[in-house]
């Protein structure tokens, strides 16, 4: 069985989870989010405790019963305490500027690079060389660090890049001289 997909959900104080069908609404306090979990799963809640149960033991309902755990428990963290990752530039002259919700990347191209964040999504440039992504959605939160990080990403010689906070960079030798 599927120790993830066992695992009850407690619904924190202040959030509030409707099911209809298989769309799963999770409102709180830092806002509201939906998602649609396979048509197979069943959601029961029962005293501010959440669980996920599947019909059968087939290898695709096991998947997927941790799979619809996992979806739900983000959205509740995510509207409870939300998400953020932290991306570092790494190199000479690299830095980002906050321009109103934007931010303005200047990574070693000939022209500075705009980067706008989705509705829900805020950017944060606390110094310099760093950028934070914030928001309620994990996934969302996800893939603008992600397509951030794909403006340049590091390279394995000098390590100049952008990179996440806690990455670790596999460094190769360069030329051997004489």
């Amino acid at each position: 069985m599927s120790r993830i997909g066992k695992k009850p959900i407690n619904i924190p104080q202040g959030v509030e989870i409707k099911v209809s069908d298989n769309l799963v609404t999770v409102k709180g306090p830092m806002g509201q989010l939906q998602k649609m979990i396979p048509k197979d799963m069943s959601v029961e809640i029962e005293e501010n405790i959440l669980t996920v149960t599947r019909p059968s033991d087939s290898s695709q309902h096991r998947a997927l019963h941790g799979l619809s755990r996992s979806l739900i428990n983000n959205m509740v963290e995510g509207v409870t305490k939300g998400f953020e990752k932290t991306l570092e530039l790494v190199g000479v002259g690299y830095r980002a500027t906050k321009q109103g919700n934007n931010v303005n990347i200047a990574i070693g191209y000939s022209h500075p690079v705009l980067v706008e964040p989705k509705e829900g999504l805020e950017l944060d440039v606390p110094t310099p060389n760093k950028i934070v992504v914030k928001g309620i959605d994990k996934e969302a939160v996800g893939l603008l660090a992600a397509n951030i990080r794909d403006i340049r990403r590091p390279e394995p010689y000098k390590g100049k890049g952008i990179k996440y906070l806690d990455e670790k960079i596999r460094r190769k030798v360069g030329k051997a001289g004489k």
